[in-house]
């Protein structure tokens, strides 16, 4: 047998629906982040790289190919994620069940997310005085780290922020992302827009 294909079933001669794909389409789904090639690869049995690439961007583009609210994508750092479609977001977002964030602690995350590496000043300066609650939230949920730079810290965002969000952990790419996120909801990014 090779590597990572399941044999076919007797009675239609297709493959079972637990083959590659589906469990690949799976793991997207369950994480709800993205995942890399060896997580992917260890649930759906392949130990080939390459081939769970090629596997995950067969699913991306079936995906591309359907008419539906989600797709998969694969980022610019070889990982994968199923997410919904960013048009749908505002007609959906009220379905959530609890957000992880309320209004505030999320701006000010944005504005970290898009201005990183930002002062700590900086962002008290533009957001007032409960940025600082929000920053403590944020550190607490691991979507931020803070590095002492003199009577000051240094933000930025961490992976699990990048994961939490399917963005890339490239703060570069991340910022081009969001450009597009705010974009597409018709937002602007613009130092009064973030203020409280």
């Amino acid at each position: 047998m090779q590597e990572g294909r399941q044999q076919p079933t007797e009675s239609t001669g297709k493959e079972p629906p637990e083959g590659p794909v589906a469990l690949i389409e799976a793991a997207l789904y369950v994480a709800g982040r993205p995942l890399d090639l060896e997580r992917l690869g260890s649930v759906a049995r392949v130990r080939s790289r390459k081939r769970v690439q090629k596997l995950a961007r067969e699913l991306a583009g079936e995906y591309g190919k359907r008419d539906t609210a989600l797709e998969v994508l694969e980022l610019e750092d070889g990982r994968f994620v199923m997410q919904l479609k960013a048009q749908y977001t505002p007609r959906v977002q009220r379905l959530a069940i609890r957000p992880l964030l309320t209004r505030g602690p999320l701006t000010t995350l944005s504005y970290v997310a898009y201005r990183q590496p930002v002062l700590q000043k900086q962002v008290a300066d533009i957001r007032g005085r409960h940025a600082y609650g929000h920053l403590r939230q944020l550190e607490d949920l691991g979507l931020i780290t803070r590095e002492r730079a003199g009577r000051t810290s240094i933000l930025r965002t961490t992976d699990f922020f990048a994961d939490f969000f399917g963005l890339s952990r490239n703060p570069r790419t991340a910022k081009r992302q969001l450009q597009r996120y705010f974009e597409v909801a018709g937002l602007e990014l613009k130092e009064k827009s973030l203020e409280t």
